[in-house]
């Protein structure tokens, strides 16, 4: 085994430390060349019957270039091999095998002895390896069963039909994000989780243990805000678990408060030190974390951010890039993503269809923007369906909570997996039981309980409307004194606003989908519109964006789309994330003169502008 990696440092690939809200010292990178096979039929059950057949580059799919394979053709099980040395062990330590995401159903065998299963294409999963480990060489075997076209599963965009069509992209099956190693001690900080108030001027701090329970333990926190220490306590741990609320001295006055608080014009983090100890002082465990003050409500019709008014401007990303498919080429790429984001102008991000790779949020977290966490959807309604969504749904809720770039959930998309939402009780309690439970999780968060159309519960009533006029959207959504109309008449692709007789006139309403202009002479590019020439796209887009700026029934919008991905032209950026027209002529667009709407409302500066302090907070 090579030396560990500190948990600041790159792996040998450019992927960063899969897991940044929890990051101990040391880690293994087991990205890489493995050994790799394709299974079509799935016929192959146990590893030594596997014939390897080429090599394969991890993290990325099979399905990708970068992988070496490039297959996209229809296969049902893939499987992966590679050999590894155990980590040095002392004092009862344990060695963790991670995996970020693997697609769909996962089984892991060291040397012949089975670690473990696992079930979601989208969410982390961990092994404890210690007992199957041998002096010497280990060999690791990965086998990955991923039907291409089952529709009970969740699988966001992923095409079903064997080429790509209309919105759907090429497949992601096997492993997709990084796969890691890490010894822990034999009894160590398994998850931990952390919830601001900004009432109450605390932060709120949970831990729990695994392994070996022990009465003698105690954890040790610490908070410092640019290197200044604004919090040091200590508390003894009952129950292999800690529930504490950080109380932090409130400076009072708005300007020295404003410097403390996380937006997207100042993202001020609060780094922690969490130290898991004996009473008597030995050192246990140890790892690096952040939180942030910010509150996240609504009041009436407004999106409210740390207590003041905030207009969303958002993009919709779908996280693809063309050589790697769901997978970041490295972390500089998902860095420049946010960056790109916020220079054309945009606040937020609306991460379409998948659970995003943590270290994206890390960087949102890290440089300001806000992000829509989305679940990828099933397409069938069955109790298999609805099982296998809400389990992974309950897994990225529990990954992802502490991120304080993450603003609302929305766990279902345009009545996808709910075909027959507006008659269908059976379809309407589920899509309330998914509100619901989210708002169980997570009452922090606001959550769209359908986004687009057909609400049935919801915070935040999500309107998808790609009409090409700019003047029948005027027209539409000119006043505030049509939304009683608009809800129960208008039907932006031909489907009902909201469903059932629930009031929804006092909740606020998004333009969560718009644009989709295309910029392509090739009729089989997908488009909602089409612009012939960068100049044409340009002028589309001023006007199109200057509508929907003035229309004050939105608290906020979302622009179809970020980048263009594979027959989607639709993306203001290429593939390659070049602009299709000047980038300052995309941000004046985005953010335009304020409104007397947008004008009380927090606004973002330049990601190359010092931070200004700013009395709305």
């Amino acid at each position: 085994m090579s030396e560990p990696l500190s948990c600041e440092e790159l792996g040998p690939d450019g992927h960063g430390y899969p897991r940044p809200l929890m990051r101990r010292k040391h880690w293994y990178s087991l990205n890489g060349v493995w050994d790799f096979a394709i299974d079509r039929d799935g016929s192959t059950r146990e590893p030594d019957r596997v014939a390897w057949t080429s090599k394969i580059l991890v993290p990325f799919a099979p399905e990708t270039e970068r992988s070496g394979i490039g297959e996209c053709g229809y296969f049902r099980v893939c499987w992966y091999r590679r050999t590894l040395e155990a980590p040095p062990l002392r004092n009862g330590e344990r060695v963790h095998l991670h995996f970020g995401a693997v697609d769909y159903s996962t089984i892991v065998w060291v040397n012949g002895r089975k670690a473990g299963r696992h079930q979601g294409g989208y969410t982390p999963f961990t092994f404890d390896i210690t007992d199957l480990l041998t002096d010497g060489p280990n060999t690791v075997i990965v086998r990955a069963e991923d039907d291409p076209i089952d529709l009970e599963k969740p699988r966001g965009k992923q095409d079903w039909q064997l080429e790509p069509h209309s919105i759907w992209y090429p497949r992601t099956t096997g492993i997709w994000q990084s796969v890691w190693m890490e010894v822990v001690p034999s009894t160590w900080i398994a998850h931990i989780a952390w919830t601001p108030s900004l009432v109450r001027w605390e932060c709120g701090f949970e831990a729990w243990l695994g392994g070996v329970h022990r009465d003698d333990l105690r954890m040790r926190l610490s908070l410092t805000v640019k290197g200044r220490p604004i919090a040091n306590d200590c508390y003894d741990i009952l129950s292999d678990e800690v529930h504490r609320r950080l109380a932090l001295s409130d400076p009072g006055i708005d300007d020295f408060r404003n410097e403390l608080l996380w937006s997207p014009r100042s993202p001020t983090l609060l780094e922690a030190d969490i130290l898991l100890e004996t009473r008597s002082g030995q050192l246990i465990d140890s790892m690096r974390s952040y939180t942030a003050l910010r509150s996240i409500c609504l009041e009436n019709d407004l999106f409210v951010l740390n207590g003041r008014p905030y207009y969303l401007r958002m993009v919709l990303d779908q996280g693809y890039w063309a050589e790697t498919g769901m997978t970041p080429p490295d972390d500089e790429a998902l860095r420049k993503d946010v960056e790109c984001t916020r220079a054309m102008g945009f606040n937020g991000v609306r991460k379409h269809q998948k659970i995003e790779d943590p270290r994206y949020l890390y960087w949102a977290d890290r440089l300001g923007l806000l992000v829509w966490g989305e679940m990828p959807s099933a397409y069938r309604f069955t109790r298999n369906a609805v099982s296998r969504l809400t389990r992974e749904w309950e897994e990225a809720l529990r990954r992802d909570y502490s991120h304080p770039c993450i603003v609302v959930w929305v766990p279902i998309n345009e009545s996808w997996g709910v075909p027959n939402l507006p008659q269908n009780e059976a379809e309407q309690h589920y899509v309330e039981g998914l509100y619901h439970m989210t708002k169980t999780y997570d009452p922090t968060r606001p959550v769209v309980g359908n986004d687009g159309w057909e609400s049935v519960a919801t915070d935040i009533i999500g309107v998808h409307d790609y009409d090409g006029e700019p003047e029948r959207l005027r027209h539409r959504y000119h006043g505030d004194k049509l939304l009683p109309h608009l809800l129960k008449q208008e039907r932006p692709g031909g489907r009902l606003l909201v469903v059932g007789d629930r009031p929804h006139h006092e909740h606020p309403l998004v333009l969560s989908e718009f644009g989709g202009i295309k910029l392509s002479a090739d009729a089989e590019a997908w488009g909602y519109s089409t612009a012939r020439t960068p100049q044409e796209l340009a002028d589309l887009y001023e006007k199109l964006m200057e509508v929907v700026r003035s229309l004050g029934m939105f608290t906020g919008f979302c622009y179809t789309q970020f980048a263009d991905t594979f027959q989607e032209a639709n993306g203001l950026l290429y593939a390659d994330r070049r602009p299709k027209f000047d980038l300052a002529r995309i941000r004046a667009a985005t953010m335009g003169p304020p409104s007397q709407r947008q004008v009380w409302m927090a606004d973002i500066v330049s990601p190359t502008s010092p931070p200004k302090k700013n009395p709305l907070g």
